[in-house]
């Protein structure tokens, strides 16, 4: 298994090397910070319904949708990644996502406390310290690979973060900021300093040398970094960033014609934000959009669920019992998140 301790690498490059170690079917490592800030949402979030592109235009922050679910955030370089990409099929790795989770965050809790921070696990994927979350993490299959992805948050531009969501209302902005600050922490105001990175990687790697096997240190060849190159091509694109964007944001519900409605609709689950957009044409559901900062594995099996409840009745048992046998048939897992969570948000 390869690890690459690459400290800063271009913005770019902090997001499409997983990615591409991941499409060429290479376990990895990657330890790695960004050296200019942007902002990433997550696989299944609408950039025009989460972020505020004015002002990350105006301020020439770059926005980059990856193919790991979960929420936006601000990345820049006072964050040091952890990408961690395995074989689903390795016998070290669970079969369930939530265990998956619980095992290879293990070392990342490690390494907190190694650095004086009494760090936990808090389900379904939080790092959190004195009941404050200090790392944002996610996971994705790609093929027959599995990533964990996250980071060591050294200190935190809440103002930036803040500014870059898509919210009602200055006064919405200022609670986003104080509520963020009050549950979002930091190694700085954990510990008041900041380890240097590469201590942190060489406290960190060998922990999952302990799970994995040796780990051979490498620099980037031409293989993963032509690999990159070729996935940024699309997903720096308009099409890739706004690939979900299918819905008017502003649109809750909206008569067209007697007994035809185009509706939105929001639910706050414990794995993440539901949002979905649809047809509710004479009682039958067409043209449906599920969107959010929750995690559906496999990710791309989220539009073949769209797909099946085309055309079903709006009927809170039918799409229930629907929801229920697409996971059955399709082995699906969302962790946090359950049948029952879509068909709500689905049914007036």
């Amino acid at each position: 298994m390869d690890y690459f301790f690459l400290d800063a690498v271009s913005w770019q490059q902090s997001q499409s090397l997983y990615h591409a170690a991941a499409h060429l079917g290479r376990e990895a490592l990657f330890i790695l910070r960004p050296s200019t800030p942007y902002v990433c949402i997550g696989f299944h979030q609408d950039a025009k319904q989460e972020i505020d592109l004015d002002f990350t235009s105006q301020n020439r922050i770059p926005v980059f949708r990856r193919e790991v679910g979960g929420g936006a955030v601000y990345l820049d370089g006072q964050q040091l990644f952890f990408q961690l990409i395995v074989r689903k099929d390795r016998p070290e790795v669970p079969k369930n996502v939530s265990e998956f989770y619980m095992k290879f965050l293990q070392p990342i809790i490690d390494t907190f406390k190694e650095i004086g921070v009494p760090a936990e696990y808090k389900p379904v994927n939080d790092i959190i310290t004195q009941g404050r979350k200090i790392s944002g993490t996610g996971a994705a299959q790609i093929d027959d690979m599995m990533i964990l992805v996250g980071n060591f948050l050294q200190d935190f531009n809440y103002e930036i973060m803040s500014k870059s969501l898509r919210v009602p209302d200055e006064k919405f902005r200022d609670k986003v900021y104080k509520t963020m600050y009050e549950n979002l922490t930091t190694i700085l105001r954990e510990t008041g300093k900041i380890p240097e990175n590469s201590v942190l990687a060489n406290i960190l790697y060998p922990k999952y040398e302990t799970i994995l096997g040796k780990m051979e240190h490498r620099q980037l060849d031409n293989e993963l970094i032509q690999k990159a190159d070729e996935l940024l091509l699309e997903m720096e694109t308009p099409e890739w960033l706004f690939a979900n964007d299918r819905r008017n944001p502003d649109i809750k519900q909206v008569k067209i014609a007697e007994g035809v409605f185009v509706i939105q609709k929001m639910v706050k689950t414990p794995g993440g934000l539901i949002r979905v957009t649809a047809v509710n044409d004479q009682g039958y559901l067409k043209d449906i959009h599920i969107s959010g900062d929750f995690f559906f594995f496999p990710a791309a099996s989220l539009l073949d669920l769209e797909r099946t409840l085309d055309g079903l009745p709006a009927d809170q048992m039918v799409i229930t019992q629907a929801i229920q046998k697409f996971y059955s048939t399709n082995g699906i897992e969302s962790p946090g998140v359950v049948p029952e969570d879509f068909s709500n948000v689905l049914v007036m």
